[in-house]
């Protein structure tokens, strides 16, 4: 009886295995193609993206000099030195608010908070991401410009920036702890450790990596970003000297010079700046993607 059963289990097997149905002929040609049209997509959708670089570089390159990366003369027509050091000046003010704030977020709704109120949490989080930057420039004048006060100041364009950050952070913070398998957790509770002992010592060095990808995501989308920018700053030909200070952007330099007439300095800036965004943002991704895979194969067996 038993070598009757196993005899129909196989030749049922091989029926489905050597079925050639019109059915499924074509789940089996679908696989076939579908495997060869991918990297065909993936080249029609880059193509708009490698010549959007290749028409910036183009403009940029013939008329870029080391002295207009590094002139901080504030009459020069062509200096971008202002830009530059402003713009890393904002960008680390405003990365330290936003990890500052995400982190604590993502850690709260991970480990802190009841079910409920981190699903609040997160519904907001991702409402706030999916806000036009425009939105939130806005916000951030009525908030930081006009209600305390600040003014367009460095202040006031930096907690805007970081205002806008801060989301993505937190999404990826919150992620990266809930992905945590559960016995870990439980493991080092029993073992008498602390919630916040846990959240430091265990859970962060396994959930470093992901947080990292989401730091340097919103760097490179707060680096794009002109909006924040340019509705709470005043530009400036100088550096900054203080938080209330008037400050320059490379976005708000783009905006600003993209409209003047072709040939001139003006726009020659424009196209430079817009070159120097797009170097920032791949270098960003570049660096997350080397950092992250190194300390996650240090990770690796520990705690799978």
């Amino acid at each position: 009886m038993a070598n009757a059963l196993g005899g129909a289990k196989e030749t049922l097997g091989e029926e489905l295995l050597y079925d050639r149905s019109a059915r499924t002929r074509w789940r089996l040609g679908f696989d076939k193609w579908i495997g060869r049209l991918l990297p065909l997509l993936f080249i029609v959708a880059i193509l708009p993206i490698l010549d959007l670089v290749y028409y910036v570089a183009s403009n940029a390159l013939p008329t870029l000099t080391w002295t207009i990366l590094t002139s901080t003369n504030p009459y020069a027509p062509d200096a971008l030195g202002v830009p530059i050091i402003s713009t890393a000046e904002m960008m680390t003010a405003a990365t330290l608010v936003a990890v500052v704030l995400g982190l604590f977020g993502g850690v709260a709704t991970a480990e802190f908070l009841s079910d409920r109120t981190a699903a609040i949490v997160r519904t907001s989080a991702n409402m706030l991401v999916g806000t036009p930057s425009v939105v939130l420039g806005y916000m951030g004048y009525f908030l930081f410009c006009v209600r305390f006060g600040w003014g367009l100041t460095f202040i006031a364009g930096a907690f805007t920036l970081a205002f806008f950050m801060t989301p993505y952070i937190f999404r990826i913070a919150d992620l990266a702890f809930t992905s945590i398998p559960r016995h870990i957790r439980e493991a080092a509770l029993g073992s008498g450790a602390r919630p916040y002992q846990y959240v430091v010592r265990v859970g962060a060095p396994i959930a470093f990596p992901q947080i990292l990808n989401g730091v340097f995501l919103a760097m490179a989308i707060g680096v794009g970003e002109t909006a924040p920018i340019v509705l709470t700053t005043t530009a400036s030909k100088v550096l900054p000297t203080g938080a209330f200070s008037p400050v320059s952007f490379l976005t708000a330099t783009i905006w600003e010079n993209f409209s003047q007439p072709s040939g001139s300095p003006e726009i020659a800036l424009a196209f430079q700046a817009a070159l120097l965004v797009v170097i920032v943002v791949v270098g960003l991704n570049v660096i997350v993607r080397i950092i992250s895979a190194r300390y996650q194969r240090r990770l690796e067996g520990l705690f799978q």
